[in-house]
């Protein structure tokens, strides 16, 4: 179960953090493709993180803490289970993280701009304001969980739920980046702080509380209203 959130969750950021390092570092091929181009990666990623994590664990393929903690607030994970599973998305978080720097090794330095190489590994708001901010991403997450629990039986989970965020990143996506996963933004954030990027500036820790906080609490609030909108 660990193992599988590892590789789950590095897949994930690998693909998600790698398209905004391609649409935003300077003389990448992809630079400037675009947010439609950012929001299908990042989709991707979640599809092929969940198809690997679950290729590992045989089960269990969360690689969120919002979506681990939202399942254990309506018993579907156990709570005994839940620091193991969010053990596991971090450590994915960093390795994926890690990945990312290393494919783009030599654009670091060809950027200039120190706020679009911490948008490689974090989120950040277009327009700064705690509550705002805040409010978004308890909304983009709350349809997250309430969207993967009302999915039928019969419907390949990994799909839907990558076409589920697909749908989130272009709709609640432009005011904060759509973390919606702790791990997804603390992780690679993290890394951006450790890591010897040239010219890289701050992590931006001030900011850094929302897209673990609003993820957590929006996870709870989706999951309770699925239960008690499906009966679960």
């Amino acid at each position: 179960m660990f193992l599988g959130e590892v590789v789950g969750t590095a897949l994930l950021v690998l693909i998600g953090d790698g398209v905004v390092a391609g649409v935003l570092l300077n003389k990448s091929k992809a630079q400037n493709s675009g947010w439609v181009v950012i929001t299908w990666a990042w989709a991707m990623g979640v599809l092929v993180g969940v198809f690997g994590s679950l290729a590992v664990s045989g089960g269990v393929a969360h690689l969120n803490p919002a979506v681990t903690i939202g399942l254990a607030a309506i018993d579907i994970t156990k709570w005994s289970d839940v620091p193991t599973l969010i053990a596991g998305q971090f450590v994915g978080a960093f390795i994926g993280a890690t990945l990312v720097y290393l494919a783009y090794l030599v654009h670091w330095a060809e950027t200039e701009d120190p706020g679009l190489k911490l948008a490689v590994f974090s989120t950040g708001p277009a327009i700064r304001n705690v509550g705002a901010n805040l409010i978004t991403e308890i909304i983009g997450t709350a349809l997250l969980l309430f969207g993967i629990l009302a999915l039928p039986a019969e419907f390949p989970t990994g799909l839907a739920v990558a076409l589920l965020v697909l749908g989130i990143g272009m709709s609640l996506g432009g005011p904060t980046g759509y973390a919606i996963n702790p791990a997804r933004d603390l992780g690679p954030r993290i890394m951006h702080f450790i890591l010897p990027i040239p010219g890289k500036g701050g992590s931006d820790w001030e900011y850094s509380w929302i897209p673990v906080v609003g993820p957590i609490i929006g996870g709870v609030i989706g999951a309770l209203l699925a239960k008690a909108a499906f009966g679960l």
